[in-house]
């Protein structure tokens, strides 16, 4: 089974989905591995690397000959797989809710397309989950640059010449982003407080040293994990909490992210204009419309003296990890499944199911079609 690898072509995109790590476990499986020139610089990952993994590094056309699957961070536009076998796999993310003209294309290709942002959330599908180690990386990333861009100390301080105060953090949404924030922001030595619309997340932030700050009665917990939309009444409960919570915070972290639908706003411009002068607020769902009210990507605004920043890609600040773990979770995807005796991996209807957009020429995914 040859499997490619291409240099992704996607703007600020720094990742790339195999490592010489993963390169050799493939081969030890039985494939072989082609990459594209170049495809690793980003991630300081250099050609002679990949070469001495096992894999032949040569032009994207020659990479794509022939190729059984490619592997990818961001699905390549079907015009860069001119080459690959029919029916050929193609592991990415896809954003099939956004790119659906793509989708379509992949149909239309003939291409087998393997969303791997549509891993479901079950216990032996968890090594396999880009979106969890990603936004990992995306949590701890986030408290670093608000760290970074905040013109004070995070940890108490007791010097000499007086005693430096911890900053307070607070942090919305605690899922895989918002929990690995919490994490950080403590280890830094600032004071966490975090909130969710799930009330069983309380535990985990104390488990961190956060303080839980909820809404009084607020529960929206959905499928899968993640937070179900609020209503009206509980949105106005949120927004009431967060209102009296917000005007004493310096850095707030925002990671609310509903699949399918654009990010839910949490933070206000009237909620913005009671933060204290040099407050930064952080919105790690700003590629998705955003959690608050006039952030935009990889762009520094500011209002009321606030600095409002987030990311389009966050975890591609962090290339070289988040390579390695995107490319884990790639391989564990294809070990779980490879078949000894066919030479490949053979899906099972459980994850197959869940993550298979196209097939046969046709848009086959359940949650697309519905």
């Amino acid at each position: 089974m040859k499997i490619a690898v291409l240099k992704e072509r996607a703007a600020g995109e720094t990742r790339v989905a195999a490592t010489p790590e993963t390169v050799k476990k493939l081969i030890a499986l039985g494939a072989t591995l082609a990459i594209e020139e170049g495809a690793g610089v980003a991630a300081a990952i250099p050609d002679d690397d990949y070469k001495a993994a096992g894999a032949e590094v040569t032009s994207a056309e020659k990479v794509v000959a022939n190729a059984d699957m490619v592997m990818a961070v961001q699905a390549p536009d079907v015009a860069a797989l001119t080459g690959a076998k029919p029916g050929a796999w193609v592991a990415a993310v896809f954003d099939p809710f956004g790119q659906r003209e793509r989708v379509d294309a992949y149909a239309k290709a003939g291409f087998e397309a393997l969303a791997m942002e549509f891993m479901p959330r079950i216990t032996r599908a968890q090594s396999m989950d880009v979106l969890s180690s990603q936004s990992n990386l995306a949590g701890y990333k986030a408290v670093i640059a608000s760290a970074d861009q905040y013109g004070r100390a995070l940890p108490m301080m007791m010097t000499a010449a007086g005693t430096v105060s911890a900053a307070k953090v607070f942090v919305m949404g605690v899922g895989v982003a918002g929990l690995q924030a919490i994490a950080t922001a403590k280890r830094l030595g600032a004071q966490v407080s975090a909130t969710d619309v799930r009330p069983e997340t309380a535990e985990q932030i104390k488990s961190l040293g956060g303080k839980p700050v909820f809404a009084e009665g607020l529960e929206a917990s959905g499928e899968g994990g993640y937070a179900a939309e609020l209503t009206d009444e509980q949105k106005a409960a949120q927004a009431e909490m967060v209102s009296a919570h917000i005007a004493k915070q310096d850095i707030v972290i925002t990671t609310a992210l509903i699949p399918g639908r654009a990010a839910p706003r949490l933070v206000s411009d009237a909620q913005i204009a009671t933060m204290k002068p040099g407050s930064v607020i952080f919105d790690l769902a700003v590629a998705q419309g955003g959690n608050v009210e006039g952030s935009v990507a990889d762009q520094v605004v500011e209002k009321h003296g606030v600095s409002i920043m987030g990311f389009s890609n966050t975890p591609a600040h962090l290339a070289a990890d988040a390579s390695a773990l995107f490319s884990r979770n790639l391989f564990n995807f294809l070990n779980a499944f490879w078949d000894a005796e066919a030479g490949k991996p053979v899906l099972d209807e459980e994850i197959g199911d869940a993550i298979r957009l196209t097939k046969g020429g046709k848009v086959v995914n359940a949650r697309l079609n519905g």
